[in-house]
């Protein structure tokens, strides 16, 4: 007569097995969805809204300097070639910021504590230059230059 031994450490490592196995379908299972659209991939006639702010960054040197950059955030961004979006960018540090996007017509100003909406459709791929020319470089407390990638 035969027997088949199996010990207690092959059967937990069996278990533990088929339940990592069973844990990855359900998680995929869950987190995927595709119904959610992904850069410009939603409705035609959708416009994107992308919530940009103003930020600033201070601090003192060691031998007492004050320095300070302001930026935009977030500092890169991507859309869709052609697809329609709207930059809404608030203004939390500085009094105003001018802007231009370069390659383009577009410009205007934030200014703090007021949202700056911004219609974009970029028509050809490539990087563009969001510019706050107040602050162009490091000597006037920059460069505050976000960059719009269109793929």
């Amino acid at each position: 007569m035969n027997f088949l031994v199996i010990k207690k450490k092959t059967i937990l490592a069996f278990f533990v097995f088929g339940l990592a196995i069973v844990s990855v379908w359900v998680s995929s299972s869950l987190f995927h969805s595709p119904d959610v659209p992904v850069m410009g991939q939603g409705q035609k006639g959708d416009v994107r809204e992308i919530h940009m702010v103003t930020g600033e960054f201070k601090t003192t040197t060691e031998d007492g300097r004050e320095i300070e950059a302001y930026r935009w955030d977030p500092g890169t961004i991507f859309v869709g070639k052609g697809e329609k979006v709207n930059l809404i960018i608030y203004g939390v540090n500085g009094k105003e910021h001018p802007f231009y996007i370069e390659g383009t017509n577009i410009e205007g100003v934030v200014r703090k504590g007021q949202e700056t909406t911004v219609p974009l459709q970029l028509k050809k791929a490539g990087v563009y230059r969001l510019v706050c020319p107040m602050h162009a470089d490091k000597d006037k407390d920059g460069p505050m230059i976000a960059y719009i990638v269109v793929q």
